[in-house]
């Protein structure tokens, strides 16, 4: 019996449209044929593909895995090297043997200068290359994408991630893979079908432990449990910092060929209960003077700062200064801080531990910061970055697996606050983070932490409290301040009165 060819490829990059720098080609991590078959066991979305490839047997046929940390738009010539690169291994897979499906790992929310649907025109393209147009395609993506009509019209049957945190990446992308093992086994193609809700919310509101998306998920689980035909419901958070015409809210269904109008009217009030819900996706947050000012007195155990608008998981710099500030202010013991700041690494390269100096930290990456904070710092350590998670299901694992590389690191030393340097932009995600540098974080008396919702799973376990505070930077959760211009209105909340289309 002949092993069924299932052609594989990924891309993965979240896109901040409101930020001044561009995402090239040198900024993506590429992996190539064979090196995408050594990803098995790493934790990613592809590990979780290629499990479920030997179980059942598959031959498969890589081709090309670019990923790159969340940043602004990529330049569209990276994007067409991708998909020259792609075309080419697949029309060189359907002359060597041709295939019975194809699978791909994708993000979701990838823009470029010219092209606010990377996903739905790379699975267009695909389906214009003779021999793949009728082909099973399936896929997995991030809950946080931009989900639009080319892309539910695509594809057979895209799964999208249902926690956030995204503990379930790699579940996820096996569930997909084994709803194309059905398809192939059936030999039927199911249909997906899509709902767009005019709501956008900012990645503070779209945490699954909390409403409106817990209530949502569980809604999306008993459809699935209640119709048989619905092989799959999606509900998709969107990226509230994509630049594009269907940024936002989503809901989505995998459907079996038979099913009817039950499921359609089923998805119809998964959308109206998102909209019904949509100010439950505005988390309020605090004022960090008022909080440092409240918990500075009686702090024990680490106090978690969260700061969304210097979100690295979702495209800002990471080296915001408005924490490192009030730090400073309030002079706070025993504090953390992460700043992604590779020139002052450079700077403490020939320093030997116990030295001083002064540096300029942080400031230099988002034009609304104040600018560099200037410190006498004590050096302390320094490090090459490379750290591997403490938690195989981190929401990072989903593209880079478990093995971490934060670029040449520097940690400094100012009265009681201890700052970690980084050279490459690390989503603060996983604990094993500061563990690799040598340092406990659960002796900090408060960590500022430069998310959103994805450092819950790691950070929550060690908190005695956490306060999300309004900070400056470009991740901020009050999306009225961004200068959409692509984005379909009317639209929740920036337009109060926008209602359900009928």
């Amino acid at each position: 019996m002949n092993r069924r060819r299932i052609f594989l490829g990924a891309l993965f990059h979240e896109t901040h449209g409101f930020v001044d720098e561009t995402t090239g080609l040198d900024k993506f991590r590429i992996r190539r044929g064979e090196q995408l078959l050594a990803r098995e066991g790493d934790g990613s979305t592809i590990d979780g593909f290629l499990e479920v490839a030997r179980a059942e047997g598959w031959h498969v046929v890589p081709a090309s895995d670019w990923a790159a940390t969340p940043s602004g738009p990529v330049r569209h010539a990276a994007f067409e090297t991708f998909f020259e690169e792609t075309l080419a291994a697949l029309r060189q897979a359907l002359r060597d043997g041709g295939l019975d499906g194809i699978f791909l790992c994708l993000h979701g929310a990838m823009t470029t200068e010219y092209e606010e649907d990377c996903e739905g025109e790379l699975l267009a393209r695909i389906r214009a290359v003779p021999g793949a147009g009728n082909l099973p395609l399936f896929g997995v993506f991030d809950l946080h994408a931009t989900f639009t009509a080319r892309m539910a019209s695509g594809a057979d049957g895209l799964v999208a991630y249902r926690e956030n945190p995204h503990v379930d990446a790699r579940q996820a992308a096996m569930r997909a893979a084994q709803l194309l093992a059905h398809s192939l086994g059936e030999g039927r193609r199911p249909r997906q079908s899509w709902r767009r809700v005019p709501v956008i919310w900012p990645p503070t509101g779209t945490g699954t432990a909390d409403l409106p998306m817990r209530a949502l998920e569980a809604e999306a689980r008993a459809i699935e449990t209640r119709l048989p035909a619905v092989l799959a419901v999606n509900v998709v958070g969107g990226f509230a910092f994509a630049d594009a015409r269907d940024a936002g809210v989503s809901v989505g269904a995998i459907l079996a060929p038979d099913a009817g109008s039950e499921a359609e009217a089923a998805l119809d009030a998964l959308a109206a209960q998102a909209f019904a819900l949509r100010a439950e996706g505005l988390p309020q947050e605090h004022n960090l003077d008022a909080v440092l000012g409240r918990v500075l007195p009686v702090a024990r155990g680490p106090v978690l700062l969260v700061e969304p608008a210097d979100n690295i998981g979702g495209g800002a710099p990471g080296d915001c200064t408005d924490i490192l500030r009030a730090l400073l202010r309030h002079g706070a013991p025993d504090s953390g801080v992460i700043l992604n700041d590779p020139d002052a690494v450079l700077r403490l390269a020939a320093l030997r531990p116990g030295a001083a100096m002064t540096l300029s930290l942080g400031g230099k990456g988002w034009r609304g910061d104040p600018g560099p904070v200037e410190l006498a710092v004590e050096f302390v350590s320094r490090s090459e970055g490379d750290f591997q998670l403490e938690d195989r299901n981190s929401h990072l694992a989903a593209s880079t697996g478990v093995h971490v590389a934060m670029g040449p690191c520097a940690t400094v030393r100012h009265r009681g606050i201890t700052i970690l340097l980084t050279s490459r932009k690390t989503p603060p995600f996983d604990l094993g983070q500061w563990r690799s540098q040598g340092i406990a974080p659960e002796r900090f008396g408060l960590i500022g932490v430069k998310a959103a919702v994805a450092h819950r799973r790691a950070y929550d376990p060690i908190a005695a409290a956490s306060f999300t505070v309004a900070t400056r930077g470009p991740c901020a959760s009050d999306l009225r301040t961004l200068p959409y211009r692509r984005l379909s209105r009317p639209i929740f909340p920036l337009d109060p009165d926008a209602g359900m289309a009928r």
